[in-house]
């Protein structure tokens, strides 16, 4: 009878010891990883938001974090409603490249209450409703400064210039702030002489220029939010015959403004690094998730892109 009772002792010494040890496996596998992250991207198709995606992806899978990418499509109603599924899926984290910084506040909030953190890449919130971990970005003001610096070198000493914009982003805000400190600093004789809203749009930003260049027939420059900004507006110059006599520069260095900057068709761009904007996206919310602070700002630097350069890059 003794010796019945030291074997079920030891027998479940074994089983305790079994249990601990799968415990302590499936802990660690969740700490390592299996976290899921709802990303919503305002627009997809972009080609920086593709790169941006493609860094995400990459981080992710070094961490063993699964990512569910939708695209808003530029539509803040529809953006609000991923924000609302990913909150019923019971995702670990959100991030959103808001398309409205105001109106995106009172989804961020939503997810709040939820207790889901929430980080967004590239373009900022700005709505006082809800609260950011984390936001990851180029330094806009440094890479519209260094947009201003290509132009003053396009131009030269005088002459007037326009802005395609897109006022209502923040991450343009900061580029036409920077592009216009750079031009006060540097050549300011160089003066804006419009600034035009083409909501970052190709065929927008064509028929604008379109309509600026007839009414501006001394303007020497054109420097576009992003590149589908500038190559609208190149668009536009090659329809009036003024390819190589106004100054474009653009945001971004996109294949196809890399391609026109090679030609002589554009000056230059300032150049984003979009895919580190989706590491450090990621990196962040791993550091979240491993219990600590992240900053509430991470900006990656912007470089330049110019025809000097473009043999380099290929």
């Amino acid at each position: 009878m003794k010796s019945w009772y030291l074997a079920a002792a030891a027998l479940c010494l074994v089983l305790a010891a079994c249990s601990h040890s799968t415990s302590q496996s499936t802990t660690s596998a969740s700490a390592s990883g299996g976290k899921r992250i709802g990303v919503s991207i305002q627009n997809r198709e972009a080609q920086f938001y593709q790169d941006m995606e493609a860094g995400m992806r990459s981080e992710a899978a070094k961490y063993g974090y699964s990512l569910d990418v939708v695209d808003a499509n530029r539509d803040n109603a529809l953006q609000q409603s991923q924000v609302e599924d990913f909150i019923s899926q019971r995702v670990d984290a959100i991030v959103l490249t808001p398309y409205d910084s105001q109106a995106i506040g009172s989804a961020i909030a939503e997810a709040n209450r939820a207790g889901i953190p929430v980080f967004t890449a590239d373009i900022a919130s700005t709505s006082r409703l809800g609260t950011v971990v984390a936001h990851v970005a180029s330094d806009n003001v440094q890479g519209g400064f260094q947009a201003g610096k290509l132009m003053c070198a396009a131009v030269g000493g005088s002459g007037g210039v326009a802005i395609i914009d897109e006022p209502e982003v923040t991450s343009v805000q900061d580029r036409v702030r920077g592009f216009r400190e750079a031009l006060a600093q540097i050549c300011p004789h160089v003066t804006v002489v419009a600034d035009v809203d083409a909501g970052g749009q190709r065929d927008r930003a064509e028929s604008d220029t379109s309509d600026l260049l007839q009414s501006n027939r001394s303007l020497k420059g054109i420097f576009g939010i992003n590149d589908d900004s500038a190559l609208g507006a190149l668009a536009a110059a090659k329809a009036a015959g003024l390819v190589g006599k106004i100054a474009i520069v653009g945001y971004d260095a996109t294949p196809e403004a890399r391609t026109a900057i090679a030609a002589g068709q554009m000056y230059g761009d300032a150049v984003q690094y979009p895919e580190q904007i989706g590491r450090k996206t990621i990196d962040a919310i791993h550091e979240y998730f491993g219990g600590k602070h992240p900053p509430k700002v991470v900006h990656v630097n912007v470089g330049t892109f110019t025809r000097a350069n473009a043999g380099a890059t290929h």
